[in-house]
């Protein structure tokens, strides 16, 4: 079982909603991946992600999906590329990931709580 956390230790993870506005191959990368530009509202702008979401997603059908990141992180540097924020998923039965998203469109920025 998971061990347990103090709830203002969750209130400093700050996870939004933004909308990929640009998906690519990321053949640099270790593991399969792909660079995502996600559009996370005026507040934020557009930051970069490297997901290994290359599974169940190709590049091309990412583009205007809305998916849910850890946005203050510090940036990672995989294979050259700066990732700025952690997007989030779920494994399936094999450990594949399933990006999470929210079930309606909602306003790109948009805090989890």
């Amino acid at each position: 079982m998971p061990g347990t956390i103090a709830m203002e230790d969750f209130d400093r993870v700050d996870i939004r909603v933004g909308t990929i506005v640009d998906a690519q191959p990321f053949p640099e990368a270790r593991k399969p991946a792909l660079k995502l530009v996600i559009d996370f509202g005026p507040e934020l702008g557009r930051k970069r992600s490297s997901a290994q979401i290359t599974v169940h997603y190709r590049a091309d059908q990412l583009i205007g999906r809305q998916v849910c990141a850890v946005v203050n992180f510090p940036p990672r540097r995989i294979g050259g590329f700066d990732s700025e924020v952690l997007t989030l998923g779920m494994p399936d039965e094999d450990g594949a990931v399933v990006l999470i998203k929210p079930d309606f469109k909602v306003p790109n920025g948009g805090k989890l709580f």
